[in-house]
């Protein structure tokens, strides 16, 4: 099996996602120089870090953490456009596999009883194909050695992208989005909700407020990248 990977690597050689160079056998995604080089924020270990702190006022949550800062034209923006839109789904459990061992370094997660994750409306999945953030997600779950739930939340309406939106035009447009469906009981349940990046946490906000449907459960947040 060693030599027939050997082969298909003289010919189709593996190279690093964000600067395009080869990589060596040891390497996987990224080149040693590109891994190093992404923007940690070490948010697992901080509190109250910026994750939080975007909530104050908004909903109350018991941790947050995100593992890169998501600057424009950054590695982490490229890493993450492999995995939206090239299909690279591995990308997402390289980032879960890595936050997740954060987490439970940091002990400020350990009482969490699931994890679900912020949806995408079913048009939208039909046409990309999954969620970007699955394999993140089922990547924590494996670690964190919790539950998985990706079809209790539902998002009701395919809206524009958020991406150009001011934060108040973001909270209008997302406002009463979701929706529960195939109940699992999650009263006095310590959720942590997931996503891809937080910029303005509207997402996220509207999220949490379909699940304050169930009775005393308390919400944590982990997304792969914060945005700076």
């Amino acid at each position: 099996m060693k030599i027939l990977k050997d082969i298909i690597n003289v010919f189709y050689p593996d190279v690093c996602f964000c600067c395009k160079n080869y990589l060596t056998n040891n390497e996987k995604l990224l080149c040693l120089f590109c891994r190093n080089d992404l923007p940690l924020t070490n948010f697992s270990f901080e509190t109250p870090n910026l994750v939080e702190k975007t909530f104050y006022g908004r909903i109350p949550i018991e941790n947050g953490t995100a593992l890169f800062y998501f600057i424009k034209k950054g590695k982490v923006q490229q890493l993450i456009h492999q995995l939206k839109y090239n299909g690279q789904q591995q990308v997402g459990s390289f980032i879960g596999n890595w936050l997740g061992e954060e987490m439970i370094s940091s002990e400020r997660f350990h009482d969490i009883d699931c994890i679900i994750p912020v949806p995408l409306h079913h048009k939208k999945l039909k046409k990309r194909g999954y969620n970007q953030v699955t394999t993140f997600g089922q990547s924590l779950s494996k670690i964190l050695n919790i539950p998985f739930y990706e079809n209790i939340l539902k998002k009701k309406t395919a809206i524009n992208s958020q991406t150009k939106l001011v934060r108040f035009d973001r909270w209008r447009n997302v406002e009463e989005l979701f929706y529960i469906e195939n109940e699992v009981s999650l009263s006095n349940k310590h959720i942590l909700l997931i996503d891809d990046i937080i910029t303005t946490g509207a997402t996220l906000e509207a999220s949490y407020l379909a699940l304050n449907t169930f009775k005393n459960i308390k919400i944590s947040i982990a997304s792969m990248a914060y945005t700076k």
